[in-house]
């Protein structure tokens, strides 16, 4: 993404309309938009190809070390001059990272050794709906029936990718421990995307600089954890070109592309796209890794995607 080196506009509300007028604005972030979903679709791929070739928390502690290194030479001279800025908001700087970056990034790669990459991308249909409780809950952003009904609705699609299809397992709470992972990790990643608007006044790369910062800093305790455990385990061959790929891409260049997304049209509706997540990081669970789509996962999906369709069409015109 070619990220702006103007300040971000004044936010005022949680979906705070952007400065572009709204069709100039939806033209410029749905590219933005899908170019990132179709990077952390692939990063489902990467959780999967990981297990046995490089640790969760080495690899979430390697992407950020990778994506600071990256935007040394096209952020240094922006981060130095607003860095006084920055600094007087440094407590949510580093919540941002240690939450949206960190505990995500881990939860996620976690989650890729106890389920299938198709119930990591499905779960990841949840995200949005989360978004539009928790902009509720926090900031009372109001939420209408269509949107309610579309929360319902994907909710329960995750409810059927959780249980495998089965619902015996709400009897029993036999849950996958992978699935429950992703449930945490989507919920956390929703807050992340709640709290965006509230940014300091710094450019895109700056901040991104920040909590990439914040990021990496706030995955060393869990990397030292890791490494006492002796669970850690050091790239592969394949497990360095994992790491360069979800630096590059998942991290550094999904991420400034959601920022300015969120900027342009606000979280509620930026947020509605990671329900592409599931669509592309589905298809390349089958096309790439080889996985079965089961019946439940057909299931799932229709449901997660029919909850976005009815919360955005319904949602609008209530």
């Amino acid at each position: 993404m070619r990220s702006t080196d103007n300040p971000a506009p004044s936010l005022p509300r949680s979906d705070a309309a952007p400065v572009l007028a709204p069709r100039s604005a939806a033209a410029s972030a749905y590219p933005l938009l899908l170019f990132t979903m179709l990077l952390w679709g692939g990063n489902v791929v990467a959780a999967k190809w990981a297990v046995g070739e490089v640790s969760p928390q080495v690899l979430t502690c390697l992407r950020w070390a990778f994506a600071c290194l990256a935007l040394l030479l096209p952020a240094w001279r922006g981060f130095i001059g607003e860095w006084d800025r920055l600094r007087r908001h440094w407590p949510y700087v580093l919540a941002m990272g240690a939450g949206g970056y960190t505990a995500y990034a881990s939860l996620f790669y976690a989650a890729g050794r106890y389920t299938s990459g198709i119930n990591v991308a499905l779960f990841q249909g949840a995200v949005p709906v989360l978004v539009i409780l928790l902009n509720y809950l926090v900031r009372r952003v109001p939420v209408g029936a269509g949107q309610a009904v579309g929360v319902c609705v994907t909710l329960a699609g995750a409810l059927v990718a959780a249980t495998h299809g089965d619902w015996r397992v709400l009897t029993t709470l036999g849950f996958n421990l992978g699935d429950g992972l992703m449930l945490v990790a989507c919920l956390v990643y929703a807050g992340y995307t709640v709290a965006l608007p509230a940014r300091p006044k710094v450019s895109a790369l700056t901040f991104f600089m920040g909590i990439a910062l914040a990021g990496f800093v706030t995955a060393l305790p869990p990397l030292a954890a890791e490494w006492a455990l002796g669970q850690a385990i050091w790239p592969s061959p394949r497990g360095w070109a994992i790491v360069v790929f979800v630096a590059l891409g998942p991290s550094l260049g999904a991420q400034l592309a959601f920022l300015r997304a969120v900027e342009l049209i606000g979280p509620n509706r930026a947020g509605l796209f990671i329900n592409l997540v599931p669509v592309f990081g589905a298809a390349l669970s089958v096309l790439v890794i080889g996985e079965a789509f089961r019946w439940y996962d057909a299931l799932a999906f229709a449901l997660v995607l029919g909850g976005i369709v009815i919360a955005e069409r319904l949602g609008r015109r209530g």
